[in-house]
């Protein structure tokens, strides 16, 4: 599969996929259909890991096309973008955001819709549609459940641009690297990633997601179900316990 405005590579549990739109990314209709394409690919494939996007060029992502924001076009746009989101809510691996540089309006929500977010020191995010007259759907979404409502009604009213630093105070992001370190730091999680059983890892992100809002004693009830009776009842489990007591590394079946 061959894309005009990203680039993707898959190997050995790990997948990539890389925004290369010049010059910062921004986001049009073309584009979102081929991330759109190229995660489907991912959402189905059970021996995966984990997933990286990244970006080339001085910005992650500068946010979506203005131009694509025209009545004639908004419907299809907004069809589009909102396919992204659905089909990430639906993998059932961590999604790595590894952001290098400027995440704006749009590429800010593409950021966020993944699970975890690793920026360089010279990152920055915002949600500056609002001084172009949008505001950004998505991130009206998720936002609250990273950040709260309080800190989301700033940053989506304000159109303030925030330091990668700042981000992470509020929660926004897992993890700050300088400039040099970036990489490998983006790595060092990916490859503690895919030392793991890919059954045991979607397991666990269904533990963390299903329960998010969830009342505690049925949160409870239900993620112990889940504990007792699908992973304590699969081999990989078994395995994890029997490797540990015979002083080996696991090898896992992927059930």
């Amino acid at each position: 599969m061959s894309f005009r405005h990203i680039k993707t590579d898959h190997a050995n549990g790990l997948a990539r996929i890389t925004l290369a739109r010049p010059k910062h990314n921004v986001l049009n209709i073309e584009m979102m259909k081929e991330l759109n394409a190229a995660l489907s690919s991912l959402a189905t494939d059970a021996d995966l890991k984990c997933v990286v996007l990244s970006g080339e060029g001085p910005s992650w992502c500068a946010g979506v096309d203005v131009g694509e924001h025209r009545p004639e076009v908004v419907a299809e746009m907004m069809g589009a973008f909102n396919g992204i989101f659905e089909i990430m809510e639906k993998i059932e691996v961590p999604l790595i955001a590894a952001v290098h540089g400027p995440c704006l309006g749009g590429g800010m929500e593409l950021a966020i819709a993944c699970d975890i977010i690793i920026a360089s020191s010279k990152a920055t995010f915002g949600q500056p549609e609002i001084r172009l007259g949008f505001f950004p759907p998505y991130a009206a979404i998720r936002l609250p459940e990273l950040v709260g409502t309080a800190r989301t009604i700033e940053i989506c009213a304000t159109g303030r641009i925030y330091s990668a630093d700042e981000a992470r105070a509020m929660g926004l992001i897992s993890q700050v690297a300088g400039e040099e370190a970036f990489g490998e730091a983006v790595e060092s999680v990916a490859g503690s990633l895919l030392l793991s059983s890919p059954l045991i890892i979607r397991l666990n992100k269904l533990a963390v997601k299903r329960h998010i809002g969830m009342a505690f004693p049925q949160a409870l009830a239900e993620v112990t179900d889940l504990f007792l009776n699908r992973l304590m009842k699969t081999e990989d489990t078994l395995e994890g316990i029997n490797s540990f007591s015979e002083k080996r590394k696991p090898d896992w079946k992927n059930r």
